[in-house]
């Protein structure tokens, strides 16, 4: 009988074959790929009992992992499948089991052509600086386009480039950049811990994997004020809520202050969705907001619900709302209007738009 150890290989394995997205071990079902945003039971996989969960899932810890396990009842790491496959994993109790999430990410950090992405997102690769945000739900290719657009900086500028990631995700090659990727836990202690020196170590591009809290929203604010070009991630849906997020998570003595900051240092947010494409697949879904003269009055006087009609009359400064995205790969045959209806925040419009053009 194959040891746990062996088994944890074949799963990653096959993960990696399949394309899948993710790996889900959960007990009481057997492990799960996602594939293509849709779960998928490896049905020749026996299901998981609490004995097979700690086997498969005690494989992938190290002690230390182990230990905060026990102590925080949920841990995050990254783990290597010897030089075949790398993952970003999330173990966690469920009812009293062990459960585990595990990301595939992809060996190569693709380029944006290969990705589908829009070439407006080679202008913010150029910037010597400004803040730069990519929003979006959790697993909708947020990671992948931002280490797209680092890996561009990475082969046509000299830089210092320094990531902070809980964990780090795609292992950039140094070309011609020096790239230093620091991970929670292992290179810094905490990510405010990391954040608080990240200036002293003469960056000129940041990268902050996730803004979590008023502290690393105001490090890449001070960071971007002060000549250096930072990009982030939220987890939002749109530009006008992520700006409202960023200035809610200060107190209200506060909040006009960072109107100012952000109005002053924001460069574009872009939002984005992955989409069932028609020919198989999935094709990322943007929005578009290039801060312009407009947005920045708009962001100071706190008038963020004025900021969808400016996007959306902007077409010729590159700006597109997420429901004109949406109309043209219809138009192009690349969605179907079913899946567009699904992840339209107004889906009522997006029909009037494909009925206009």
């Amino acid at each position: 009988m194959a040891t746990y150890a062996e088994q944890l290989k074949e799963l990653l394995v096959t993960c990696a074959k399949q394309n899948a997205s993710d790996l889900h071990f959960a007990v009481g079902r057997r492990p799960t790929l996602r594939m293509d945003g849709v779960l998928v039971p490896l049905q020749k996989e026996p299901i998981v009992t609490p004995e097979i969960a700690e086997g498969l899932i005690g494989e992938l810890l190290t002690p230390a992992q182990k230990e905060k396990l026990a102590a925080d009842r949920q841990v995050d790491f990254a783990y290597s499948l010897e030089d075949k496959a790398r993952f970003r994993v999330n173990v966690f109790f469920q009812r009293g089991y062990l459960s585990a999430a595990l990301r595939l990410v992809p060996a190569r950090v693709r380029n944006m052509e290969e990705l589908s992405l829009p070439p407006i997102l080679h202008d913010f690769t150029k910037l010597s600086q400004g803040f730069v945000l990519v929003v979006g739900p959790a697993g909708h290719g947020k990671s992948t386009s931002l280490a797209a657009m680092l890996d561009e900086i990475n082969h046509s500028r000299t830089d210092h480039i320094i990531t902070i990631e809980d964990p780090i995700e795609y292992l950039f090659s140094q070309d011609r950049c020096i790239v230093s990727q620091r991970e929670v836990g292992t290179d810094t202690a905490t990510f405010e811990d990391g954040l608080r020196t990240i200036l002293r170590q003469d960056p000129d591009v940041i990268m902050i994997g996730e803004m979590r809290d008023a502290t690393s929203i105001a490090t890449a604010l001070t960071s971007a004020e002060t000549g250096h070009l930072v990009f982030s991630t939220l987890h939002t849906n749109s530009a006008a809520q992520t700006i409202d997020r960023i200035i809610d998570s200060f107190s209200p003595a506060q909040q006009g202050q960072v109107s100012s900051q952000l109005a002053a240092t924001l460069v574009a947010i872009v939002s984005q969705r992955l989409l069932p494409r028609v020919s198989g697949g999935r094709i990322p879904v943007l929005e578009i907001m290039i801060v312009n003269a407009a947005i920045r009055n708009l962001i100071r006087e706190r008038k963020i619900y004025q900021i969808d009609l400016v996007i959306e009359t902007s077409l010729e400064e590159g700006m597109i709302s997420l429901n004109r995205y949406m109309v043209n790969l219809i138009k192009n045959k690349e969605i179907t209007l079913e899946n567009a209806e699904v992840y339209s925040l107004n889906p009522s419009e997006l029909r009037i738009l494909l009925e206009r053009s």
